[in-house]
């Protein structure tokens, strides 16, 4: 053992990024509220990551299919029904629902309880389109079926 290994401290590698509680963008898409924990800038843009939470009674968005990435949601708290084509899957505490591209989906929660989960995307793609949609938003401009579409054809995905 050298000297310089028995006196030098552990550094922090520079690569490796925490997120801690309070940490995080947000975005604030009407009743929704995400927290993006990790946007691809840490993974070479292999994977994104974002928490939400779903206040009651969210209508989520109209479903769609990405062709371009997968798209995985982890319930930590509350219902979240999944629609899959026409099955429907209530999914709670602890169940993991991952959605391969060109499966159309859609998501809600019908309850009168919050529900948070923990998405992933895979690339890292489908972040921005949460970002441009709440840029629609703080311009004044509404939230329209059109507008959604528009900006989801920027990231691969379409309406189902």
């Amino acid at each position: 053992m050298t000297e310089e290994t028995e006196t030098s401290e552990p550094q922090a590698d520079p690569a490796v990024s925490v997120v801690g509680p309070g940490d995080g963008e947000t975005i604030v898409l009407g009743t929704t509220r995400m927290r993006v924990l990790e946007d691809g800038s840490h993974t070479e843009h292999r994977l994104a990551i974002a928490e939400s939470v779903l206040a009651p009674h969210t209508q989520g968005p109209p479903q769609h299919r990405h062709a371009r990435h997968d798209e995985g949601f982890y319930i930590i708290s509350g219902t979240v029904r999944f629609t899959v084509g026409d099955e429907d899957y209530d999914a709670t505490r602890g169940t993991l629902v991952m959605v391969p591209p060109g499966t159309p989906h859609t998501f809600a929660n019908l309850t009168d309880q919050p529900a948070v989960m923990l998405s992933t995307f895979t690339p890292d793609l489908y972040v921005q389109y949460f970002r441009d949609l709440a840029d629609v938003l703080a311009d004044g401009r509404r939230l329209t079926p059109q507008v959604n579409i528009d900006t989801m054809n920027r990231y691969a995905t379409e309406p189902a």
